[in-house]
């Protein structure tokens, strides 16, 4: 029980932060906010739902598919970071009118598509997730594992993606009561504040990325 426990910790305190529902609620909000009550909802749902099958893939899956298309962590983080960049860059300047777009694209029939671009990803599960998920898919104990230990440490990992997704639907379930008291105005403001914040860690995964590929010269 011991393990479970550690080992969901670590999946839910290593991607929370990376992941942060709370800070992305607003965005969410605002990409969504000519949709009614229940297509939010719906969509907070399939957003739940591609969160924990995009990061169970990244996790699992993620560091074979790096080996075989001979891909560093670090290019990842790279590109995932360029990614981040555009997506906060373009909502910083486009603000409410691309909420507008985006949330009338939402109420359309192929409101599935929308669900997962860009509001799972890179809105909810960004380059940083990802890349986050991978490094905890390929920390691995050293040395055989039996058939439940392995079984263990994988319904774990599974338990803790599953709680974070969770997390994310409650977080835009009702992210619309908890900004209620903004207004308009207001949610315009977070938007463009929380897109800047965004862009910011777009930089800084791309920053981590480089750094970690071009070490800094000696002096």
């Amino acid at each position: 029980m011991n393990d479970f426990t550690n080992a969901f910790l670590l999946v839910y305190a290593g991607l929370f932060p990376v992941l942060n529902p709370i800070g992305s609620a607003p965005i969410f909000l605002g990409l969504t906010s000519s949709c009614t009550e229940d297509e939010r909802n719906a969509l907070a749902r399939r957003v739940a739902v591609n969160s924990v099958l995009l990061l169970a893939g990244s996790m699992f899956v993620g560091t074979h598919l790096l080996v075989f298309f001979g891909i560093t962590l670090p290019v990842v983080r790279i590109a995932g970071g360029l990614v981040l960049i555009a997506f906060g860059w373009k909502l910083l300047h486009n603000g409410a009118e691309l909420a507008d777009q985006r949330a009338s694209a939402a109420a359309s029939p192929s409101a599935g598509i929308d669900s997962f671009y860009p509001l799972t990803m890179p809105l909810t599960v960004g380059p940083g997730s990802i890349a986050v998920a991978i490094a905890l898919g390929s920390q691995r104990p050293a040395g055989p594992l039996t058939v439940p230990e392995l079984t263990l440490l994988g319904g774990s990992a599974v338990a803790g993606i599953v709680a974070l997704s969770l997390t994310v639907y409650v977080c835009y379930r009702f992210a619309r009561r908890t900004i209620a008291l903004l207004g308009g105005n207001g949610v315009n403001v977070v938007i463009r504040l929380s897109a800047f914040i965004l862009l910011c860690i777009g930089v800084q995964i791309l920053w981590t990325g480089y750094s970690t590929l071009v070490p800094a010269p000696r002096i």
